[in-house]
């Protein structure tokens, strides 16, 4: 039997160790609770490898995030490259690294919960990588609690879609972060296990930093971080993109 540190399985991380030294990691998720309880905070980031992948940045419109092109003219296939990343309904925010963003927002709207909604997506069809579908949702009200969910293919030929939906209570200081690949790689190799667990700093900066200065410098694009205080409702966010307009 394999001998198991239980400390291991409950190790925490900043979020720049997560990530440093490791050339593609694809889009990422993180959502927590500043160690101090005041913030949830979230963060979504997006790197390519592809000149149309690269051709990107976000652009904050009321509070909805979208993904553009940063030339239009450049544009090869806008299918997954362009949509709303952040949209927000009633006492919940959404975040994901696709148009489930959309169907998300309708699904809740209609009544149901976020893994029914994601009922009808599944990963991305861009063989032979069929890129997963990371989605998160954080609820507000009388409690802060946030949800994450990974649709990806159950084998390599991309047959069949397996779901996974992640629910957790916020806890102060601790995050989880999920991404769409372990690193680099032809074909791009999937996310494995479960969203993995991170510190949240009470500084934004802090956390912006840690993430933008982890991310590959060739490959990473845009990131997008919010902080939002739980008695005033307040939110506070940093938008950093590579490539400036």
């Amino acid at each position: 039997m394999m001998d198991t540190n239980i400390g291991d399985i409950y190790e925490k991380k900043s979020i720049y160790d997560r990530i440093n030294g490791n050339p593609y990691v694809g889009r990422g998720i993180c959502v927590g609770l500043t160690e101090d309880g005041k913030n949830a905070a979230y963060a979504y980031f997006i790197m390519g490898r592809s000149n149309n992948s690269r051709n990107r940045v976000f652009t904050l419109k009321g509070d909805t995030l979208y993904t553009e092109p940063f030339d239009a003219s450049l544009v090869e296939d806008p299918s997954l490259i362009i949509y709303a990343a952040v949209r927000s309904i009633g006492n919940s925010v959404i975040v994901t690294n696709g148009d489930q963003t959309d169907t998300i927002y309708d699904g809740l709207k209609e009544g149901k919960s976020f893994s029914e909604a994601l009922e009808s997506r599944e990963f991305e069809p861009d063989a032979p990588n069929w890129t997963p579908r990371i989605s998160a949702v954080l609820q507000f009200g009388d409690k802060y609690s946030y949800q994450m969910s990974i649709l990806k293919s159950i084998d390599a030929e991309g047959s069949d879609c397996a779901r996974y939906t992640y629910s957790y209570p916020a806890k102060v200081g601790l995050g989880h972060f999920i991404h769409t690949y372990v690193t680099d790689g032809n074909p791009i190799p999937t996310f494995q296990g479960e969203p993995e667990r991170i510190s949240v700093p009470n500084s934004i900066d802090e956390f912006a930093d840690s993430i933008w200065e982890g991310l590959n410098e060739d490959n990473k694009i845009s990131l997008y971080v919010e902080y939002i205080n739980l008695e005033t409702g307040k939110s506070d966010y940093r938008l950093i993109n590579k490539n400036e307009k």
